[in-house]
């Protein structure tokens, strides 16, 4: 008796199927699935490998509750970007950061982490400085991009905040005021926030980065192709006015009122002010995977 004939046989690969956020799926390879608040990212059926897309909220702008002393932006959101990671099957828990608060009292509040399951996170952009009196320098806060510094006097250095590495760039550092102010732009994902040594020029918030343009385009996300700018600085030169907030959601900075909110969604910080800075952009998080990967 002949046993079974298996040769030349072929059996079909298992595939995944994927669920969670709001999927994307344009002309070409790649479907996307985007995430813009706590969620599960859910995969049965079989491993999935994708790239992976997370940025973290924005920091939020320094300010100031009384005369004198002024904010710097808050920092980017820091962005993690993964290739080829391989999703084991399971349910993955997605959070969100949020952005962090403007403050008129200290410095703004970091922005939160945005995660996958085990993945890499982003971290939150640091909180744009603010002082407390007159003749004083004080540094932005660390995080995924650095605040944006503040110094008032020639002695006085206020520095910026420093990023986390591979997801961020340095905030703006202020120096050099003489009897004037000044404070400095939050950094980007992409650029820093730049340094002045003018006196009474602050800076301008750093870009965000386009390196993710196509994703951006797929999803209908980030600002104009960027994600995760900088919120802007302050320059005292009369009258008083703000800088803006980098590419990629980053907010303006505001001599005379609240500065302007990063972008939701983006990871963009916060706007420095003279009054309460504006609060960071939330963060995001995308996948993309093959659309040949699933079933």
């Amino acid at each position: 008796m002949i046993g079974p004939i298996t040769a030349g046989l072929s059996f079909p690969v298992a595939k995944s199927v994927v669920t969670g956020g709001t999927l994307y799926s344009p002309a070409g390879v790649f479907h996307y699935r985007k995430f813009t608040g706590f969620g599960t990212l859910g995969v049965t059926g079989a491993a999935l490998t994708a790239d992976l897309l997370t940025i973290a909220g924005g920091g939020g702008g320094g300010g100031s509750s009384f005369t004198g002393p002024i904010g710097g932006g808050g920092g980017g959101g820091g962005l993690a970007y993964q290739s080829s990671q391989s999703i084991s099957m399971a349910n993955h828990s997605v959070t969100i950061g949020g952005g962090g608060a403007g403050s008129g009292t200290t410095n703004g509040t970091n922005g939160s982490n945005s995660s996958v399951g085990a993945f890499t996170a982003g971290v939150g952009g640091g909180g744009g400085a603010c002082a407390s009196s007159a003749a004083i320098g004080k540094a932005g806060s660390n995080g995924g991009s650095g605040g944006g510094g503040f110094a008032w006097n020639n002695s006085a250095t206020g520095a910026g905040g420093t990023p986390t590495s591979g997801q961020g760039t340095a905030g703006g550092s202020i120096s050099g005021q003489s009897t004037s102010r000044a404070s400095g732009g939050g950094g980007g994902a992409g650029v820093a926030g730049a340094n002045s040594t003018t006196s009474a020029i602050g800076t301008a918030g750093g870009a965000g980065l386009d390196t993710y343009s196509s994703w951006a385009t797929a999803t209908s996300s980030g600002v104009s192709g960027f994600y995760a700018g900088g919120g802007g600085g302050l320059t005292e030169i009369a009258p008083g006015s703000g800088e803006a907030g980098g590419s990629g959601g980053g907010g303006a900075g505001s001599w005379s009122a609240t500065g302007t909110a990063g972008t939701a969604n983006s990871g963009g910080g916060g706007g420095g002010a003279g009054s309460t800075g504006g609060a960071g952009g939330s963060g995001i998080f995308i996948v993309r995977y093959l659309k040949t990967a699933v079933a």
